[in-house]
């Protein structure tokens, strides 16, 4: 099982993409993607938990809740389509038909996605237009085309493959991610796509999709803001020909090991490149009471924005961690906890430990920060990833609409 950065969501098999520029960004730049499986595919998706949830979150809903099988994705890029009321959850629609039309697909094939600036209604002029060409253009090496039309303020496009053996041959597991900002999901601005060619039982496909998000989109932290259009999807299409993946088999185990692997990948390429990132930082939260206790912390300590503007500073000043953990709302004991920061302990048993903090400042100036928090409490633990705060995230996203 290997993890292939290059890859992207048409490495498995019977998958196809394409990108069109028809004029919705006024950077010019594209985008319209569109991801197209040869063959009617199982698939499973997960939405943001905003409350205030943009049209396509509502149309994917609905669609999934019908049961039927996917044929493809659209996603425009430049126009989230939130906050747009009844006429933006029709535009959804109008939207899914005409590429339905255009593709020659059964009513309920499609799902659409869109990422950019909330509050402002669709052009259904240019999507009426280009719809129908890019609808023309998808190839099986359209993948990379596909990672790149979905980004918003993403410096780079985020995509990668794993392959494994089962029943000799092998599977392949695709996918792609935008996000830099307005990112901490809680699937719940993030988007993923993810594609295999396997033949997965439902309970296979639903319980190693589950475990695979929560895994990782689920334990990342940009700027502690969950978006209105978070989604995440992965279509199975059966098109490497090889025997269905049973529940409880060696073979789900195998899947969801690769799928993890590649979620995990792709999570922390969004936290790579947060918007003014220059820092990706891993906190392990360990021997906590239970699951709750530790995932509420590292939440708390990801999020704190006097923690990142530290990180950015280089600064080790430990009692921001500490402080976060005890807001935290998890019943943190505060004479139990032991901290490191770049594996230099700085506290013990809620007790200072000193360091040398020029020293510490100097070995924080890597690409990335290692922190472990260590409770006391228990027997449970977590990963979690965020970024550094710099005065360029400020900038970018107090010019974002404007």
């Amino acid at each position: 099982m290997q993890l292939d950065p290059s890859g992207h969501p048409t490495t498995p098999k019977g998958f196809r993409a394409a990108l069109h520029t028809c004029g919705i960004k006024v950077s010019g730049t594209p985008d319209l993607a569109l991801l197209v499986s040869d063959a009617p595919a199982r698939w499973d998706a997960m939405f943001t938990t905003n409350a205030v949830a943009a049209a396509p979150v509502l149309f994917g809903r609905e669609r999934l809740a019908q049961g039927r099988t996917l044929s493809a994705i659209l996603v425009n890029s430049g126009n989230a389509n939130a906050v747009t009321g009844a006429q933006g959850l029709a535009d959804s629609r109008e939207t899914a038909a005409l590429l339905e039309k255009s593709l020659s697909l059964p009513e309920g094939a499609v799902l659409v996605s869109s990422t950019g600036v909330i509050g402002v209604p669709l052009p259904m002029s240019k999507i009426r237009q280009g719809v129908p060409v890019v609808a023309q253009k998808p190839v099986a090496e359209g993948g990379t085309d596909f990672a790149r039309g979905i980004m918003t303020t993403d410096t780079r496009p985020k995509h990668a493959s794993v392959s494994f053996a089962h029943a000799g041959g092998e599977i392949r597991i695709g996918g792609c991610a935008k996000g830099a900002g307005m990112i901490h999901p809680r699937m719940a601005t993030m988007l993923s796509y993810l594609t295999t060619d396997a033949t997965l039982h439902p309970e296979v496909l639903r319980k190693s999709f589950r475990k695979a998000v929560e895994s990782s989109f689920n334990r990342i932290s940009v700027d502690g803001d969950t978006s209105t259009n978070d989604t995440c999807v992965l279509m199975a299409n059966g098109a490497a020909s090889l025997p269905e993946i049973l529940p409880g088999t060696e073979a789900a185990a195998a899947f969801e090991r690769a799928l993890c692997l590649l979620t995990g990948h792709l999570a922390r390429e969004i936290v790579r490149d947060g918007e003014g990132a220059t820092t990706v930082v891993r906190l392990d939260v360990v021997r906590a009471r239970d699951e709750e206790q530790a995932e509420r912390v590292a939440r708390a300590v990801c999020n704190s924005p006097l923690v990142k503007c530290a990180i950015h500073g280089r600064d080790p000043n430990w009692g921001r961690i500490l402080c976060a953990a005890g807001y935290s709302g998890a019943g943190v004991m505060p004479e139990s906890v032991d901290l490191s920061i770049q594996d230099v302990p700085v506290l013990r048993r809620g007790t200072p430990v000193p360091f040398e903090a020029p020293r510490l400042s100097e070995a924080m100036r890597g690409e990335e920060v290692r922190i472990r928090l260590d409770l006391g409490a228990g027997s449970c633990e977590t990963t979690f990833w965020t970024c550094d705060f710099s005065a360029e995230y400020v900038s970018i996203n107090a010019d974002y609409t404007t």
